[in-house]
C-alpha cells in the first residue's frame, strides 16, 4: 500500500460519534425539549425518551426526523412474547451517556428513591453507572428550596450523576427565581466538554 492510499484511507474513516439518550420529564421546559434534540445531533447519535406528561409540551411534528422518541407505549407494545427485546434494558446498552432535560421535581424523587413505574425512570434504574447521566432540574422555586430537593440530589450525586445547574429567571407562572432550566445550549456545551474531557484521559491512561 503506498504512503498516497494509506492516507486516503485514514481520510475516509469517519469519526465515531457518541450515543447520547436524552430524556424529558414534565416540567413546562420540555418546550425546549426539540431544540435540546436538534443541537447534539450536530455532533451525537441521539435517541430520545419522554415521559407522558411531558408530552404535553413536546411538538412531535417540529421533532428532528432522524431522532426517534420512545414513549411509555413504546415500552409495552414492543414486548410480545418471552425472548423478545426489553425497551428499557436496550436503550441502556446502546447508550454512550444519557442526559435528562429537564429533570422535573417528581422525577427526581422517584429516581432518588428508586422507582421505575415508567420507561425513562426504568432506564435510570438499569442504568450502568460507569457510563455518565447528566440531569438539569427544571421546577419552580419554591420546589428547588425544598428540603426534600436538597435530600434527592444528594442520594442522585452519590450515584455519580453530574447536575447541570438550575437559572435564574422570570418562570412560566410567572414568579421570579431560581429553577428554570439551564439553557439547551448550555447543556450542550456542559456534556460535550464533560465527554469530550472524559475521552481525553480515558485514552491517555490507556497510552500508559
Amino acid at each position: 500500500m503506498t504512503e498516497n492510499q494509506m492516507e486516503d484511507d485514514i481520510l475516509s474513516v469517519k469519526p465515531v460519534k457518541p450515543k447520547i439518550l436524552l430524556a424529558a420529564s414534565g416540567s413546562v421546559a420540555a418546550i425546549k425539549f426539540e431544540a435540546l434534540c436538534y443541537s447534539f445531533t450536530q455532533w451525537a447519535e441521539v435517541k430520545a425518551v419522554a415521559t407522558k406528561s411531558s408530552l404535553h409540551f413536546i411538538d412531535k411534528a417540529s421533532f428532528p426526523k432522524d431522532v426517534v422518541l420512545y414513549t411509555d407505549d413504546d415500552e409495552w407494545s414492543s414486548w410480545k412474547m418471552l425472548s423478545d427485546e426489553v425497551l428499557h434494558i436496550e436503550l441502556r446498552k446502546w447508550a454512550d451517556a444519557m442526559v435528562i432535560a429537564p429533570l422535573s421535581a417528581n422525577t427526581l424523587a422517584k429516581i432518588a428513591g428508586g422507582l421505575c413505574d415508567n420507561l425513562l425512570t426504568c432506564i435510570v434504574r438499569a442504568w450502568d453507572y460507569s457510563k455518565p447521566v447528566y440531569i438539569a432540574p427544571a421546577m419552580n422555586t419554591f420546589m428547588w428550596n425544598n428540603p426534600f430537593t436538597k435530600s434527592h440530589l444528594h442520594s442522585i450525586c452519590q450515584l455519580g450523576m453530574t447536575i447541570i445547574p438550575p437559572i435564574t429567571k422570570r418562570l412560566a407562572c410567572g414568579d421570579y427565581g431560581n429553577g428554570a432550566m439551564a439553557e439547551p445550549s448550555t447543556i450542550y456545551a456542559a456534556v460535550v466538554l464533560s465527554l469530550t474531557k472524559g475521552k481525553v484521559v480515558h485514552e491517555s491512561s490507556q497510552a500508559e
